[in-house]
């Protein structure tokens, strides 16, 4: 029986949110409404996840939609692209998709920010839902309507918000997840809690053995806590004009640390590092305790995140910080920590700030001995 959980933003159709396991609940999501038989629907999805979902969603799709189509490219955020999205809008016309068909993204945060990009773009905007099969699309991507496309390697640049109508998580694809693309998706759940839910955080610290085991029943309590948290927020902010900004905790100088390493580096991973530079800031800052700060950046460690990194160019990523689309201006939008639980926004923040808190994640020879 599928847990529910509905997104309500203003002046927009709200949304549920399907916590289950397989994809039945799917099936009859798609069962209650008659129109589906008279729609054509898209499957998105990588070469990775087709392999692993395709046909089962096909298979408990299928008595209840008119057309069922699947565009699938190849995984990897190097193909989260125009050109990507030009093939699926190829793909779609060939086969005579309309206003009244829709998408289904299958798969991580790639496969979800593209599909929802190219949905809000097609035909000026079609209906789409989120299948996300990552953690990281569970607890941050697939909520909120967030999408977009990179662009000359740089991250989310071209994108549009454009709500789904469902989005179904199927817990038993967690079980699936190699090991570095489930630690992957800790970052933002970790940020949720230092951001907004300090009790969260120390929860999170508390079943560090049960989460790192898949234990099923720890990890469907930890999704539903980290969606209560994005729901509250996007509920407030759909459009990342005030609050909302705070859920980008780390992703400032993460995002430049992640193209600063040619994507070498998942996003969560980058996520990770990012926390560490903006805790360290906000201890520099004297917002957070030194304890604190050292608190939060070992916490990362047992979770499989890295919180240092070799031969990282610090200038480059200071340089590429300014390329960010969150800025404001001539300034930087910094999220910081007043304390574990309440994140703030920081327009003050200086490059020779950043520089410390990029020279305290580079990894040097003592770091190994």
């Amino acid at each position: 029986m599928a847990d529910t959980m509905t997104v309500s933003v203003k002046g927009k159709n709200g949304y549920d949110i399907l916590f289950s396991n397989g994809f039945s609940d799917l099936a009859e999501w798609f069962r209650a409404d008659e129109d589906m038989r008279q729609r054509k629907i898209c499957i998105v999805t990588d070469s990775n996840v087709e392999v692993l979902y395709k046909d089962s969603v096909l298979e408990a799709l299928a008595p209840f939609v008119g057309v069922l189509e699947v565009f699938s490219f190849p995984a990897g955020e190097e193909n989260k692209n125009l050109l990507t999205v030009q093939s699926l809008y190829a793909f779609l016309i060939e086969r005579h998709f309309d206003r009244s068909d829709m998408l289904a993204a299958l798969g991580g945060g790639v496969v979800g920010d593209l599909t929802g990009f190219a949905a809000a773009t097609y035909l000026r905007g079609v209906d789409f839902i989120q299948i996300p099969t990552t953690l990281l699309a569970q607890v941050d991507s697939s909520i909120g309507g967030k999408t977009g496309v990179d662009f000359d390697a740089y991250k989310n640049m071209v994108g549009a918000f454009h709500m789904p109508r469902l989005v179904y998580m199927n817990m038993d694809t967690l079980q699936t997840l190699e090991g570095r693309q489930f630690y992957n998706g800790f970052a933002e759940v970790m940020k949720h809690g230092l951001i907004k839910d300090s009790r969260y955080y120390e929860w999170l610290i508390a079943n560090m053995y049960e989460i790192c085991d898949r234990e099923p029943a720890t990890l469907r309590e930890m999704v539903k806590r980290s969606c209560e948290i994005k729901k509250s927020v996007v509920e407030k902010d759909p459009t990342e004009q005030g609050e909302r900004a705070l859920l980008n905790f780390g992703h400032t100088l993460g995002h430049a640390i992640e193209k600063n390493s040619g994507f070498s580096l998942l996003h969560g991973e980058c996520v990770a590092l990012g926390c560490v530079a903006a805790s360290f800031i906000s201890w520099k800052k004297e917002r957070i305790s030194m304890e604190e700060y050292y608190e939060i950046r070992d916490m990362f460690v047992p979770f499989g995140l890295p919180i240092s990194i070799d031969c990282l160019d610090v200038d480059e990523v200071v340089r590429l910080t300014y390329s960010d689309k969150k800025r404001k201006g001539k300034t930087l939008r910094f999220v910081l920590l007043d304390r574990i639980g309440r994140a703030v926004l920081d327009d003050t923040v200086t490059d020779k700030e950043m520089r410390a808190a990029l020279e305290e994640l580079n990894f040097k020879e003592e770091d190994g001995e």
